[in-house]
């Protein structure tokens, strides 16, 4: 994070209000095909302002989708109140971690053809581990919660002991974040087929495969 976000110049307002605009350009244009002094626009503010808020390209879009994925997280997960979440078995936690991907198709394609793009502009983009440690800490997040539903499906008895936790976790996640990304950009051909009863097939598939 620059000096000026981190320091008292910082206005928060300001900062969300550029990657708001930064997302919708990118979601809708692609990351190659947006320029900062664009998104400078967008936001109304200047192109010198807004390099005081990123310094890099490549900072304001790891920001963003920083900043997405943890918005989408929360909201999901503040679709159960702790004490209900409490309550799932470990298996009920999975499904609920499953349905997050298909909530995800449902309502919120645009991350989904934004991600797409990210991931092919991360290979390639040079980045520092400074650069690259709130998003990191944000996958942290997701493994975090992982685990506490594989020990508490290994305490209950629902989910299958034969299955290492890293296997479940990345199977489960890179699996259906594959399948409806292919979806929502339009790389599956789906001819008189439903998508979202596909991507529930598959959902409930690998929850069968892992539950007993």
């Amino acid at each position: 994070m620059s000096d000026y976000v981190a320091g008292k110049a910082w206005k928060q307002e300001k900062y969300d209000h550029i990657l708001d605009e930064g997302f919708k350009l990118i979601a809708e244009k692609g990351i190659g095909a947006v320029i900062m002094p664009e998104v400078a626009k967008a936001s109304g503010i200047s192109p010198a302002t807004i390099f005081r808020y990123f310094p890099s390209k490549t900072e304001m879009i790891v920001a963003i989708a920083t900043r997405k994925w943890r918005e989408y997280i929360d909201w999901h997960n503040s679709l159960l109140t702790s004490v209900e979440m409490e309550k799932l078995t470990g298996a009920e936690y999975l499904k609920f971690f499953l349905d997050s991907f298909l909530e995800l198709y449902r309502s919120h394609k645009d991350i989904l053809r934004f991600n797409y793009d990210f991931n092919s502009f991360v290979r390639n983009a040079e980045w520092t581990e400074e650069q690259k440690q709130p998003y990191i800490d944000m996958v942290t997040t997701l493994g975090k919660q992982f685990h506490e539903l594989y020990e508490r499906g290994m305490k209950d008895g629902t989910l299958k002991t034969d299955i290492s936790e890293q296997t479940m976790f990345s199977s489960t996640f890179h699996i259906m974040l594959a399948a409806i990304t292919r979806y929502a950009v339009g790389l599956a051909v789906v001819n008189e087929s439903d998508p979202e009863n596909e991507l529930m097939m598959l959902a409930d598939m690998m929850l069968s495969r892992f539950t007993k």
